[in-house]
């Protein structure tokens, strides 16, 4: 059954220059949320949960199709597989940052300072600049997370946070083993 998923032939996108406009229109539902939240912050807070639960949920789901479409582009490549393999690499590169940035908006959105304790001593000064800097405090820990480098001096404060924190990782984890098994791949076919 996975076999005959990953082999149809009806996608919306079947090509690397279409995938690279394409991809980053991930970021468009969390936009007009930002827009949303900004509108009507009352409505925002009473679905605060439910809200940050099912962004979780929209990211995971379209991680694995950003993957999923990287992978069959990149498995009917008919480029040099050096060529190929550059342009998944610039591919891969751009769904990262995607995720990065879309769990970024989502902690900012959310209070980055209500949904992770920073469990460090830093002076008074520095403490202020970091809390002046929300989006930037986003931006580093959901880099610290996606690569699952995890400092620890960022801990989640709420469940919500413990599953995007879950979430984030996982989706990170599974995105190095993907791109290490397109280049397995792309060297076994390097002969043929």
């Amino acid at each position: 059954m996975l076999g005959t998923f990953l082999q149809r032939e009806k996608r919306l996108i079947k090509s690397e220059v279409i995938a690279f406009v394409v991809l980053p229109l991930v970021l468009l539902p969390l936009a007009m949320e930002v827009v949303l939240h900004g509108m009507r912050p009352e409505w925002f807070d009473l679905y605060r949960e439910k809200i940050l639960i099912a962004n979780i949920l929209y990211i995971v789901v379209a991680r694995f199709t950003m993957l999923d479409t990287a992978v069959y582009i990149f498995s009917r490549s008919k480029n040099h597989v050096h060529l190929a393999l550059i342009q998944i690499v610039l591919l891969y590169l751009e769904v990262t940052i995607i995720t990065i940035v879309f769990y970024a908006v989502l902690f900012n959105m959310f209070d980055v300072f209500t949904l992770f304790h920073l469990n460090s001593q830093f002076p008074q000064e520095n403490l202020k600049m970091i809390q002046e800097h929300s989006f930037v405090t986003s931006m580093y820990i959901s880099t610290v997370t996606f690569t699952t480098l995890g400092s620890g001096d960022w801990i989640p404060q709420t469940l919500p946070a413990m599953i995007a924190v879950i979430s984030e990782v996982i989706l990170g984890v599974v995105q190095g083993g993907v791109f290490v098994a397109i280049v397995i791949y792309a060297h076994q076919n390097k002969n043929r």
